[in-house]
């Protein structure tokens, strides 16, 4: 399994995304740049996201995003 908090770390060099339930959009974590390399680093494992057909509100929370790679690994 992808460490996501590691990863978004990796991207985005902000501490606060190990907090529990954070909030990643509304913090200001992840802009439009860290959505895009998101996206990118997650295609280099082979996980396919497309943004028009996945839950956005999924993209809130670290949860939420390991909740999505899981489901497109059942996909």
């Amino acid at each position: 399994m992808i460490d996501v908090q590691k990863l978004l770390y990796d991207i985005c060099e902000d501490k606060r995304v190990y907090e529990d339930g954070i909030d990643l959009i509304d913090s200001g974590i992840l802009d439009s740049y860290a959505f895009i390399e998101l996206f990118s680093r997650l295609e280099d494992y082979g996980i396919i996201l497309h943004p028009t057909r996945i839950d956005r509100t999924k993209l809130h929370t670290v949860h939420g995003i390991e909740e999505l790679i899981k489901q497109s690994n059942q996909a």
